[in-house]
């Protein structure tokens, strides 16, 4: 594994992902039952702004810094709180990865299960949740989190997979992933986190995805530009399925906002599809 996330902490991509992630939790929360959060490509707790890695691309001051130092209408400030309130708990110079905003919403009840191949950024991801009851780091393969850990004892629930797509498999192992999951826990909430460069590369995935037959399937997709064949990140996405029944009623509000705070270039915006069968 060649990936590092600390030169892209805080760009756009996170930003996105990581507002996402903290409406499907705070709906999680809304039942007084506990769950469990998996992360199957965890990196880091949090990511120093101010380190080599990030310093070399400077992608966060396009991203989460664009996001903090606008004034968006009362409905989006709403939306957006819990990610910014976690943002800036850890500090001027940092930025909360994946693992410690799925933390920072956690209720004292619920657990977070990580895992992380590279074994130096376990190593540091360790010593961040050191001590921690509610947290479990893996220093193993988070694709085979359909096989082994689920369902978890507190039967409710989100697998968040966000792999850092190197070797040109992880399209197909996110499908494998999907309907190994679905099949142990037909219940649980999964979200697939991906790149867009060349949008028809992902209708092509997505169109495969849309014949698995899934009965709650959601699309959403952010562009900071117009996806063209090219060797830039343009977008991402999110498929998630068994979303929450208010998350599209959300986006719909969120996106518009966020992607124009976002943009880069011309052809920004945002896409929402239902994938689900008819």
């Amino acid at each position: 594994m060649n990936y590092r996330h600390a030169f892209h902490a805080g760009n756009f991509a996170d930003v996105f992902k990581h507002i996402v992630l903290t409406r499907i939790v705070e709906y999680l929360k809304r039942k007084d039952k506990p769950f469990r959060v998996f992360d199957t490509h965890a990196g880091l707790g949090r990511y120093d702004l101010t380190s080599e890695e990030a310093l070399k691309t400077d992608e966060w001051k396009l991203g989460v810094k664009k996001v903090l130092d606008a004034t968006p209408p009362p409905a989006i400030e709403k939306l957006i709180a819990p990610w910014k309130d976690l943002v800036l708990a850890v500090g001027e110079n940092a930025y909360p990865g994946s693992p410690r905003i799925a933390h920072g919403l956690l209720r004292k009840s619920d657990r977070l299960s990580l895992y992380e191949m590279h074994e130096e950024d376990c190593s540091v991801l360790a010593k961040e949740f050191d001590g921690d009851y509610q947290t479990r780091v893996n220093n193993s393969d988070g694709w085979l989190v359909s096989v082994s850990p689920i369902p978890p004892k507190e039967g409710r629930g989100l697998i968040l997979v966000d792999p850092p797509f190197e070797d040109g498999k992880d399209f197909d192992r996110m499908i494998k992933l999907l309907n190994q999951s679905h099949q142990r826990w037909a219940g649980g909430v999964v979200a697939l986190w991906y790149p867009v460069k060349r949008r028809d590369h992902t209708d092509e995935w997505l169109g495969s995805l849309s014949g698995l037959k899934y009965r709650d399937l959601l699309n959403v997709e952010l562009y900071i530009r117009e996806p063209r064949p090219s060797g830039m990140l343009n977008g991402c996405g999110m498929v998630i399925l068994n979303p929450p029944y208010i998350l599209r009623q959300e986006l719909e509000t969120l996106l518009p906002w966020l992607s124009e705070t976002l943009k880069q270039d011309k052809g920004w915006g945002y896409r929402i599809q239902d994938l689900s069968a008819r």
